[in-house]
């Protein structure tokens, strides 16, 4: 299994970044087209990101500190619903918030495309949080040559 980290520094306290953590129509601005979020420790989390369906839950919710997602794909036989687990950490800065991602127990297989995905959406998501409209959310990991199943 396979894990990804990295963070980004983002001009928003750290509330105003949680919420889009934790907020379907906040997410939606910065990732997919269509979310189910609540936001409580075993909650659904579901967000439809261009065809590929997202589906787990909530593990662990600390407003305005840390989120931690359940993470898998509907359909996916090497990464099914909650299968793998996604943690977001936001630490105050003097400028906002520095948001630090760290997602393990993904396949070898979805690694890669994972560490694309997670590079576009946390600039997606540095610009939402700022109140800048990111545009429409057109990444397909499929461009990468992986299917979503």
């Amino acid at each position: 299994m396979a894990e990804f980290t990295t963070s980004i520094d983002i001009d928003a306290p750290p509330d105003v970044v949680f919420a889009h953590l934790v907020s379907a129509d906040r997410m939606v601005s910065w990732m997919g087209q269509h979310a189910r979020l609540e936001p409580v420790p075993g909650g659904e989390f579901a967000v439809d990101i261009n065809g590929y369906l997202i589906r787990g839950q909530y593990l662990e919710v600390d407003p305005p500190r840390r989120v931690v997602l359940a993470w898998g794909m509907a359909g996916a036989e090497d990464l099914p619903p909650g299968a793998s687990r996604v943690e977001f950490v936001l630490t105050p800065t003097a400028s906002g918030t520095n948001l630090n991602l760290r997602h393990t127990g993904l396949p070898d297989t979805r690694a890669a495309t994972h560490g694309l995905g997670w590079g576009n959406y946390l600039t997606r998501l540095g610009a939402a949080a700022t109140g800048i409209d990111p545009g429409p959310d057109n990444w397909i990991p499929v461009a990468s040559g992986i299917s979503p199943g």
